[in-house]
């Protein structure tokens, strides 16, 4: 697009902003109204491991959302001359799940804890009897229930649940509201109504424990908005939050608050019934728009929905590059060492692809990258683990295999419940993510590991918070009536490109043959565990 019409763009305020933290860094997107990216910002952060919670800080929430937002503010005065004044339309996602908490006065009960924590195993397992319905550990209901069961302080002052795209949502608009997808991991949705389970949500406030509260469970959640519906407006408060300078203008309408799983499903055109996207990054997770209710309820399969209220088998691992990192991590160490400036990026590309040359099944190899405690493998904390045998030979090929391997092997044991036991079939699945930067090694391994073809899109480069600008785009340019689906085909993904590497013959037998050596290994490490407990 010439630089005129961007121009003409950022004055007339045709324009998106979507906004994004995920586990490693914050993004910010600012996109024209035909979804095409005119700038960026980031910010780099972690979570820290405080009391045995995984959490991270409100504060540096909002230094990171400030840093990211003048990061881009400074490219588009830059770039293009203009001072940004105002935006279209606007759009937060986060990771999500978790427990954010606050009493009648907006005050902070207790640390957030985010999607990693495996805490709650109690109340997840009485949940999902209680329920009939899977919750998985990280739900927030589950991390309410055990906080109830742990009898903590706070508990008897709640006013206010949420999630964390929930929460910078509420502090920009004054609106206590989540989008259906981001909701969905919170508590069940009813795909009839859009709504929480009125029959779930009885039968959590009708237990003991819960109702000798004086507050009700449904007071306590935000509203639920499907896409499409605006759902508050950037205030005058907001405005300053988002931009100290003062600069921007308040008003722009804002889409329900989404989790990154919802804005990945945008972000690869997977919104519609049969389709299926994949993520990777600092966790791992696949997600199957639904065509037919699943047949049972399994522990490793969340049902959840996208942001427009369609049903969703997601399988979730809580682990992926954490460890790979490390690794290279120790190569651009050693690489230092001997005087190389070979690092970062460039590193990463070159360790990865050397990986084609290995021996399929890894030779022997084992990484099991679990930095923190993984519920599809049963792994309760953190122990990231490389194993070899005897007779197995220490060459990098190899060894990079396997840590490729190791990150993604909990996402492919997790799928094996739902295309061996439902028999939920996919043509092909979309992936993004971090892992994908280099061309090809990733997106081979996924589908030799799944057995499924798996395609990587052009556009999926910018990820969640591309999606989320997209979902904000939503709000004012559909037409009467029209889709989620629809939309992103005729307007979003109409022209683009992308390539499909499907299993290759010798890669899927490799892949099969780590995966059973991988769990046989856990049975193993298990095995031991009971013996030495006895």
């Amino acid at each position: 697009m010439a630089k005129e019409e961007i121009v003409k763009a950022l004055n007339d305020g045709d324009t998106a902003l979507g906004l994004e933290l995920g586990s490693t860094n914050i993004k910010a997107v600012l996109v024209d109204g035909e979804a095409r990216v005119i700038a960026e910002g980031s910010y780099g952060w972690e979570n820290q491991l405080v009391e045995g919670i995984w959490t991270y800080s409100l504060d540096e929430v909002w230094k990171g959302i400030q840093s990211c937002y003048a990061a881009l503010a400074a490219q588009v005065q830059e770039t293009y001359g203009v001072k940004l004044t105002k935006i279209g339309s606007f759009g937060v996602s986060a990771m999500m799940h978790g427990y954010l908490a606050f009493d009648a006065k907006g005050e902070q009960l207790a640390q957030f804890r985010t999607w990693r924590n495996n805490i709650t195993g109690e109340a997840a397992r009485k949940l999902t009897e209680l329920l009939g319905f899977n919750i998985p550990q990280r739900w927030s209901i589950a991390h309410l229930y055990q906080a109830i069961l742990n009898e903590e302080p706070e508990v008897p002052r709640l006013s206010f649940l949420t999630t964390l795209a929930g929460y910078v949502h509420w502090q920009l608009t004054g609106e206590k509201v989540l989008g259906v997808g981001d909701a969905s991991g919170m508590f069940p949705i009813d795909a009839a109504t859009g709504g929480y389970d009125a029959e779930m949500v009885l039968k959590f406030q009708q237990l003991t424990e819960v109702s000798r509260f004086d507050w009700r469970l449904a007071e306590l959640l935000p509203e639920v908005k499907a896409a499409g519906t605006v759902a508050g407006h950037i205030t005058e408060e907001g405005a300053k939050l988002l931009d100290p300078t003062g600069a921007l203008e308040p008003g722009a309408p804002c889409a329900p608050p989404e989790g990154d799983a919802g804005t990945g499903m945008v972000a690869t055109n997977a919104v519609r019934p049969g389709t299926g996207n994949i993520s990777v990054g600092t966790s791992a997770f696949s997600m199957n728009v639904l065509s037919a209710p699943l047949a049972a309820v399994h522990e490793d399969i969340d049902v959840v929905m996208t942001p427009d209220g369609a049903p969703v088998a997601m399988v979730h691992t809580n682990n992926c590059t954490s460890d790979l990192n490390a690794w290279v991590g120790l190569f651009e160490e050693f690489a230092t060492l001997v005087g190389s400036d070979v690092k970062g990026g460039k590193l990463y590309s070159l360790l990865l692809t050397h990986s084609k040359s290995a021996r399929r099944d890894a030779g022997g190899l084992l990484n099991y990258s679990c930095l923190s405690g993984e519920n599809v493998t049963r792994v309760e904390a953190g122990r990231p683990l490389f194993v070899r045998g005897p007779k197995a030979k220490m060459h990098l090929p190899e060894f990079m295999l396997t840590q490729l391997y190791g990150a993604l092997a909990p996402l492919a044991v997790g799928m094996q419940v739902l295309t061996e036991e439902e028999h939920v079939e996919a043509e092909a699945m979309v992936a993004q993510g971090g892992l994908l930067k280099t061309p090809e090694i990733a997106q081979q391994a996924l589908a030799d590991l799944l057995g499924i073809p798996i395609t990587v899109m052009e556009t999926a480069g910018s990820g969640g918070p591309w999606g989320m600008a997209v979902l904000a785009l939503f709000l004012n340019k559909k037409g009467a009536n029209e889709s989620l689906p629809d939309f992103l085909e005729k307007n979003i993904f109409a022209e683009a490109k992308s390539s499909t590497l499907p299993p290759m013959a010798e890669g899927r037998e490799g892949a099969k043959a780590y995966i059973k050596a991988y769990k046989e290994g856990l049975r193993l490490e298990r095995m031991a565990g009971e013996c030495i407990n006895e």
